[in-house]
């Protein structure tokens, strides 16, 4: 079995990225640059955010978070995104989720820039992902897609199975899949039997926040897996995959901790990166 090393790909992706900031900033004498709001003091999205800026730092990016306290009014918030729709050096704007109850998740998502959306979330980047057009696609599923792609460059053909319906993942992760020459099923909550669309996959792609949800009896032999779920249970952070026995039966399995995760942030740079180039054209 392949154990998919989300923390090495990551690291070469970003290397890859350096290499790419350099000839940008030899070319057009600057950089590109992302913006992060943060909202509140959730512990993870701190977290997260501060992996965010470390990792936009070392490729070369130009990084700066903007934060506000919980009680921040929506207006206050909207009208920063204005100001930075506006900024020439800011390439990717991103507004860390979830945010608290009074603030419209939908208002914030619309009032960035299309194309300085490096979350992928604007209805309009959403609408060229699935006509096959050129946006930003979603950071999970991108990363998802490049590891899967490293196992099996030829897609055409295969059948993939996702495990939820999310607009953050199992929507965008389709899209790319399917662009692949894949064929694909969304599966969900109210599937009628799941064991047996898992079955008859090549590609599980499990996003669904379900503790070990998978099982190595749901997994053909030589299925490439990706676990995309991040969950606390007494046993720790664990995956939607029951990892020990999946991977005694799949080509190729992703871990959680150190998979999908480093991607994402990963792809977040080259989302930032991508707008920036379509800004220079």
């Amino acid at each position: 079995m392949i154990l998919i090393d989300g923390k090495k790909a990551a690291a070469e992706l970003r290397e890859e990225l350096k290499q790419e900031v350099l000839q940008l900033k030899a070319k057009h004498n600057k950089v590109p640059g992302l913006t992060v709001i943060l909202i509140g003091d959730m512990a993870p999205s701190q977290i997260y955010v501060r992996n965010k800026e470390k990792s936009a730092n070392e490729v070369g990016l130009k990084s700066e978070v903007i934060k506000y306290p919980e009680a921040v009014e929506e207006k206050t918030v909207l009208d920063k995104i204005e100001e930075l729709n506006k900024d020439e050096n800011i390439s990717g704007i991103l507004v860390q989720l979830p945010l608290p109850k009074h603030i419209d998740k939908q208002k914030v998502i619309e009032t960035i820039l299309p194309e300085k959306d490096v979350d992928g979330f604007h209805p309009m980047n959403v609408g060229n992902l699935s006509s096959g057009y050129e946006s930003s696609v979603p950071c999970t599923p991108l990363g998802c897609y490049l590891m899967i792609k490293k196992i099996e460059p030829n897609l055409s053909g295969k059948k993939a199975v996702m495990i939820g319906r999310s607009n953050l993942n199992g929507k965008p992760m389709a899209q790319l899949l399917l662009k692949e020459n894949c064929t694909v099923t969304i599966t969900h909550s109210k599937t009628k039997d799941l064991k047996a669309e898992c079955l008859e996959a090549d590609i599980i792609v499990a996003a669904v926040g379900i503790p070990e949800l998978v099982k190595a009896d749901w997994v053909k032999k030589d299925a490439i897996v990706i676990d995309v779920g991040i969950n606390k249970t007494e046993k720790g952070i664990v995956g939607d995959v029951a990892f020990d026995e999946v991977s005694k039966v799949a080509k190729a399995l992703t871990p959680v901790p150190g998979g999908v995760g480093p991607m994402t942030i990963a792809c977040l740079l080259k989302n930032t990166i991508e707008c920036f180039k379509r800004s220079q054209k």
